[in-house]
């Protein structure tokens, strides 16, 4: 007896068009598997995986009824990834495959080392100028930013434009953890699905807000310690900014003074100034990266790419993305950023160094009420460029930003290219 075909199977790679076309709808009785034409109906060859081991790059699979090409059961041919090209001058499986997973991963940390240590001098000086209601110089060109760096660098040392790039690890740290903790007990989502609703949204914000809301304190130590000159400056460890973080919420520590704004009034500048810069990056990101892969796929149907280019379209275009969602972000919020850094500095007794000079340094000794009146000051005594003061920092940061993405780029298409 012949088993039967189940009225529920759908095979694989079935779709509903072909059981109207065969009839069953219980208008034709279920046919038997006994013969070979009706299996080439229901039985579908599976996708080729790139990489598998029974087959070399570029080969495909062989259809149904027609036997497989014999290979040796011994011998080199049997590894699973030749070292070499396969099929006459294609791209390489073995090394293209290490090459591709090695460049992949040195692209991601060459982008998170600009990010994060050789951006760090322009994060110093920028947060430097901000909180100077001093200075009668804004630099808000990048000459004159270059100009004082190197006067700090003479004067101080490399240290005084390196200062504080531990605590900075240390706040993105507390900022990742308390974000999966909460999100761990709590109902609300670490993530935002395809199809999502304002009340999705509404509890994925929450969840951003009260994750800036945790790190907040261990954010104001930070920024003392990247503003702090260093000619007043004791060496202190890498765990100081935790030791602050948590005496500023104890309120233990090195005594302030009475301007010391208490952390309550500053939950609201600084989860604002948060949720915006979330919300403006993931927008620009997402609608930049639309545009990359439709340009690509547009690309990609007018001519046939070489395997170099579709190896890059795997990678920049998420870091091209990332490059303009944080850069308009920046732009967008500086003023905004600017009083926010000068209400969690006040009252700290913080001395920084002379933005105008470059070998003095200058007490910060402000009397902001909160926000609005910060806003004010800033605008009737410093103008509107006021908000504006180290904005040259800025275009270097993502100046060498873009210059090391570039060079990443012609080294990743180098190495490819040699190895095809």
């Amino acid at each position: 007896m012949h088993p039967r075909r189940p009225d529920g199977f759908d095979g694989l790679g079935y779709r509903g068009g072909a059981r109207d076309e065969q009839g069953f709808g219980g208008a034709f009785p279920a046919r038997s598997f006994s013969s070979g034409s009706d299996l080439s109906h229901w039985v579908t060859t599976p996708p080729d995986i790139p990489g598998s081991r029974n087959l070399h790059w570029g080969e495909k699979s062989p259809p149904y009824g027609v036997p497989a090409p014999s290979t040796p059961l011994e011998g080199p041919a049997e590894e699973p990834f030749p070292g070499g090209s396969s099929d006459g001058g294609g791209v390489p499986g073995q090394s293209s495959e290490q090459l591709n997973r090695f460049a992949g991963f040195g692209i991601g940390l060459a982008s998170l080392f600009t990010e994060n240590v050789l951006a760090h001098p322009c994060i110093v000086l920028r947060r430097q100028c901000q909180v100077n209601y001093h200075a009668r110089h804004y630099h808000l060109t990048p000459f004159t930013v270059i100009n004082i760096m190197y006067s700090f660098n003479k004067t101080q040392g490399p240290r005084a434009l390196w200062k504080g790039m531990g605590s900075t690890f240390i706040v993105q740290g507390v900022t990742l953890g308390a974000e999966g903790i909460i999100s761990e007990f709590t109902p609300l989502p670490r993530e935002i699905s395809h199809k999502w609703n304002p009340k999705q949204i509404g509890e994925h914000l929450l969840l951003k807000s009260l994750t800036y809301m945790v790190a907040m304190p261990f954010y104001s130590a930070s920024l003392i310690e990247t503003v702090q000159s260093e000619i007043i400056r004791d060496n202190t460890g890498i765990l100081e900014c935790v030791k602050e973080g948590i005496g500023r919420v104890m309120g233990l520590g090195v005594p302030h003074s009475k301007r010391l704004l208490p952390l309550l009034s500053l939950i609201f500048p600084t989860v604002l100034h948060g949720v915006l810069h979330y919300i403006i990056s993931s927008a620009i990101q997402k609608f930049v990266l639309l545009i990359l892969k439709r340009k690509t796929y547009s690309s990609h149907l007018a001519e046939s790419t070489s395997p170099v280019q579709s190896m890059l379209d795997a990678y920049f275009p998420e870091l091209i993305a990332n490059f303009a969602a944080s850069l308009c972000s920046d732009v967008i919020l500086y003023p905004l950023e600017t009083v926010l850094h000068r209400l969690h500095i006040q009252g700290t007794r913080t001395i920084i160094d002379n933005t105008d000079l470059g070998y003095e340094v200058l007490p910060i000794n402000t009397q902001y009420e909160g926000m609005r009146d910060c806003i004010n000051t800033i605008r009737q005594e410093e103008g509107m460029l006021g908000f504006y003061k180290g904005f040259g920092a800025v275009i270097i940061q993502y100046t060498l930003h873009a210059a090391v993405l570039q060079i990443t780029k012609i080294i990743y298409s180098t190495l490819l290219q040699n190895s095809v």
